[in-house]
């Protein structure tokens, strides 16, 4: 592994919430262009963790889906097997708020059990997404998992970006965890020094197509030489 992968899976590990997940009332996956979490909320299904599935997103990559996530993640879990009547798909959300927002109007709509809800995202967004649902939602109790892959593999194997695209899409979401509570967004997450001197240094070598840069204010906290 060389330097920059060390220091990319430093961030990778850290935007792990690392939760036990246990049986809860639904299943909530988050959509993106990577169809691998649909895959995983089928799993966790099928192993008895919850008896619903909602399927959530609407943003689109016209070189990758050209249809809502939710809905390509709904066709996934119907070819698995899953019965269409324990699926429920929201697919008006282009963000992980609305992903929030638009699902908890779904369940509250459908009056759907939410006590417990298992929350499915990939993996480098598994923090990000805990932080936001607590935000919008704090109530239910909830645990974030995503598909059950190492960094390497995920790099290897993903097939809508590139390994420099992964990397800079994880400092981006690095410093979105730093700068998201205090615009509104999410809930405060304590970031380790060594943490954030990794996502820096990754900056520094050039992965930094995602780090907000084009807002002047949040352009001057995230710069190489400010912790």
């Amino acid at each position: 592994m060389n330097d920059v992968d060390i220091l990319a899976k430093k961030i990778w590990d850290y935007l792990h919430t690392n939760h036990k997940i246990q049986k809860a009332d639904c299943i909530l996956v988050f959509g993106s262009e990577d169809i691998l979490p649909a895959y995983r909320g089928c799993d966790l299904f099928f192993e008895g963790y919850a008896p619903i599935i909602i399927f959530s997103g609407n943003n689109k990559n016209e070189e990758i889906i050209t249809r809502p996530e939710a809905e390509i993640y709904r066709d996934i879990a119907l070819k698995k097997g899953v019965p269409a009547k324990s699926i429920f798909i929201e697919n008006k959300s282009f963000n992980t708020g609305q992903n929030t927002i638009f699902s908890k109007e779904l369940i509250e709509k459908e009056n759907l059990p939410h006590r417990k809800i298992i929350v499915v995202q990939k993996p480098y967004m598994e923090r990000r997404t805990y932080a936001t649902f607590k935000k919008f939602w704090a109530k239910p109790e909830i645990f974030v998992t995503s598909p059950q892959i190492n960094y390497e593999e995920y790099i290897k194997n993903n097939p809508c970006d590139s390994k420099e695209v992964i990397i800079s899409r994880i400092v981006g979401t690095l410093i979105r965890m730093r700068e998201y509570p205090s615009l509104g967004f999410q809930i405060k997450q304590e970031i380790g020094d060594d943490v954030w001197v990794a996502g820096q240094e990754l900056i520094r070598l050039g992965y930094d197509k995602y780090i907000l840069k084009n807002n002047i204010s949040l352009g001057e906290k995230i710069s190489i030489n400010t912790k």
